[in-house]
């Protein structure tokens, strides 16, 4: 028994070890990488001086981790520089992903290096152009329009969703068919929050009556003077009486945030008191608490944007001033070109002759609006010259195996 753990965990112990040497460093040092180029806008020739310079190499594994548990399909090494292992960019080809399909046809100044073996794929390249590159390049052009538009885009949000509220913004007295903003119908801080007791009213989701302790208003409200407030708290003692009715107040108003300013986030909820009977109800309110919910995830979101987002992109937006995101409308309008060329039996031209067209578009030299009906136009021609088209309807999938195999049997020996 024992000798058989040993054996497992020597097993594992060996398993992470070989997992860990797979990185991009023990791939070079190993000379397992058979294709590393330069993709994306230093590939298409749109490069700005601010452009990143993004990556993608094609790895093959060591026969154990084939073999084995070891199979590592994708590494990382930083946002900008990925790879795929063998089999993996094989599988992608057959689908023809764009990013792909553009990694083969790398003009000859992005390529940093190249096994002799990768060459059994670039001789094959256009046996992977299919009709399904309407839909992959096509279909990333339509994705680039629905981005442009910003709808979602934190540097297009209005500005009353990236303010942040509070639970009293989303909080509405009801007043025949009316609602009326409790901030608006309270403007003149007749009822302090502080001093309001609410209790749900039944069958009614996230509505409640509200309630007034005037007796604490006038005890401990700094609306009123420290004179005023000492004689009332005195008043009381002398009668031997209790001061206020105790009630919790409408939100939880007893932090405050680095600024000094009052936080209401700690909870979505409002705070609900004990009402004796007979106390008359200041007013009914409705809680939006799915809306102010969504507000705190949206808020969130829009902190997290302003600590991690591409600054030189934002200021390129900002500067046009057209709301419509011009790298997005560059993208769209060449994923077309490029589809369209490949209908036409062209190829996959990367290296983009339209370059300077792009980059007016990224600029936003040209009213993006205008641009995004004209994209519309183009895609129509697109599928119409892909539905007319001489091209294979998709990559034959014993060519993805053939290859395959072909590489990993003359590597491996």
């Amino acid at each position: 028994m024992k000798k058989n753990c040993f054996i497992k965990k020597s097993f594992c112990t060996f398993a992470k070890k070989i997992m860990k040497q797979i990185t991009h460093e023990y791939l070079v040092e190993n000379n397992l990488i058979l294709f590393e180029t330069i993709i994306g806008s230093q590939a298409y020739g749109t490069q700005t001086p601010t452009s990143d310079i993004d990556k993608k190499f094609v790895y093959i594994l060591p026969m154990d981790n084939i073999m084995g548990t070891g199979y590592v399909e994708q590494i990382n090494v930083n946002k900008d520089y990925t790879g795929w292992e063998i089999r993996r960019f094989l599988e992608l080809m057959g689908s023809n992903n764009p990013t792909v399909l553009e990694l083969l046809n790398s003009p000859e100044d992005c390529i940093i290096s190249k096994h002799p073996l990768f060459d059994l794929i670039l001789e094959q390249k256009e046996a992977f152009i299919t009709k399904i590159c309407k839909d992959s390049f096509g279909g990333y052009a339509r994705q680039q329009i629905k981005k442009a538009k910003g709808l979602n885009k934190k540097q297009n949000w209005e500005k009353d969703k990236v303010v942040r509220k509070d639970l009293l913004d989303f909080c509405y007295v009801l007043e025949g068919e009316k609602s009326i903003p409790w901030r608006k119908w309270n403007e003149y801080g007749t009822f302090d929050e502080k001093f309001i007791g609410a209790v749900n009213i039944p069958n009614a989701k996230d509505v409640y009556a509200l309630f007034y302790d005037i007796n604490s208003d006038r005890c401990f409200s700094e609306r009123h003077k420290l004179s005023f407030r000492e004689d009332e708290i005195s008043d009381y003692k002398k009668a031997g009486v209790k001061i206020g009715l105790g009630y919790k107040g409408l939100v939880n108003t007893g932090h405050e945030d680095e600024d000094g300013k009052i936080n209401y986030g700690i909870s979505n909820q409002l705070r609900l008191s004990s009402v004796p009977k007979g106390e008359k109800v200041i007013a009914t309110i409705v809680y939006n608490k799915d809306g102010y919910s969504e507000h705190c995830k949206d808020y969130k979101e829009y902190q997290e944007w302003l600590e991690n987002r591409n600054e030189a992109r934002y200021v390129e937006t900002q500067e046009h001033g057209q709301r419509i995101d011009g790298k997005n409308m560059m993208h769209c309008m060449r994923l077309i070109q490029m589809s369209k060329e490949i209908g036409r039996g062209e190829g996959i031209i990367v290296r983009r002759p339209d370059a300077q067209e792009l980059l007016k578009i990224r600029r936003g030299e040209v009213d993006l609006e205008t641009l995004i009906e004209l994209a519309d136009k183009e895609i129509a021609e697109m599928d119409e010259i892909f539905d007319n088209c001489n091209l294979p309807s998709k990559v034959d999938k014993n060519l993805v195996n053939d290859l395959l195999i072909k590489i990993r049997k003359e590597f491996y020996s």
